[in-house]
């Protein structure tokens, strides 16, 4: 999180617009720093507070919920970004985004603490 974080900040900020939808209401550079900053606040907390972890968890997959129009606005519109420079590649990448959910919850202790 914090590597893809650090992404949004700098080097990766072109390919990160790309899947930011048009609708929402903010300059897309501005959304991109914004949630560069969030996942890497999310990636620090999970190392370095053991003790909210199952929080941080929930966090991180409502972070993960949070981008998915994003991920949705990539294959409707057939952007390239991040090596899914085809459709099937982007239609696989949503598939893949409630994985990512799942993880954060299971590897956090989230989906233990949830019951």
């Amino acid at each position: 999180m914090v590597g893809a974080g650090t992404g949004h900040l700098s080097f990766a900020r072109g390919p990160f617009q790309a899947q930011v939808p048009d609708w929402v209401p903010m300059d897309k550079d501005t959304v991109v720093l914004l949630s560069g900053v969030v996942e890497i606040g999310l990636g620090l907390t999970l190392l370095f507070n053991k003790r909210h972890r199952a929080l941080v968890g929930l966090g991180l997959a409502a972070f993960f919920v949070a981008v998915f129009p994003g991920n949705l606005h990539q294959y409707d519109k057939h952007l390239s970004a991040f090596g899914l420079d085809t459709d099937t590649k982007r239609l696989v990448r949503l598939f893949f985004q409630p994985v990512l959910m799942g993880w954060a919850l299971w590897s956090t202790g989230a989906w233990k603490a949830r019951r």
